[in-house]
């Protein structure tokens, strides 16, 4: 009995103590917000694309002015490379197979900032396939925007290799070489607005 009055009083002490109201969850904001990608096309160029759905959630530290952690849920089926053929066989089993697993998900495991410096290890998941990655980029600041929410942004890159996804689609061509890369560089533009 004593010690489960202990450990009811010591949940009820972490939720009213300072550091418990320093986290504030911020939601990305997909009108101003970027998930890019680009990935060499027969050697001598980039294709680019983006996502166009998907949701994100940042915590951030209001003390420290730190971000705390980053998650996201993109649809595969949004990517958009420009390219409506390329675009749909983008989305077949070859690469994302967006009908099988239509979510890609990422969740940050740690987050390390030195002034505007910031570095976020985290999961991503794609066709079933976890893999840890890293992102760098730059803390951009914050600003009290309209009805006098908090916007913050960041901005960051990281390389996956997309065979380690299973994604090992790919076209030998005529003069040799291959015509699709397997390095893939991710791009981020993020605002987030405080909830």
């Amino acid at each position: 009995m004593k010690s489960k009055l202990l450990v009811s009083c010591l949940f009820v002490f972490l939720l009213s103590s300072p550091l418990a109201a320093l986290a504030t969850t911020f939601k990305v904001d997909p009108v101003h917000s970027n998930i890019g990608f680009k990935v060499s096309h027969l050697v001598v160029s980039k294709v680019r694309g983006s996502f166009n759905s998907y949701t994100g959630q940042v915590e951030f530290n209001s003390k420290t002015k730190k971000l705390e952690s980053v998650s996201a849920v993109i649809k595969a089926s949004s990517i958009d490379t420009k390219n409506q053929k390329r675009d749909g066989h983008l989305r077949s089993p070859d690469f994302f197979g967006a009908k099988r697993d239509p979510n890609i998900t990422f969740k940050s495991t740690k987050v390390i900032q030195n002034g505007d410096d910031i570095t976020i290890v985290g999961n991503l998941k794609m066709k079933g396939v976890t893999k840890k990655i890293t992102l760098k980029g730059n803390f951009n600041g914050m600003i009290t925007a309209q009805k006098g929410k908090l916007h913050l942004g960041f901005e960051g890159k990281g390389k996956i290799s997309r065979k380690d996804f299973g994604m090992t689609w790919n076209k030998i061509l005529e003069a040799g070489g291959l015509a699709v890369g397997d390095e893939v560089t991710i791009v981020l533009e993020i605002e987030a607005i405080e909830q």
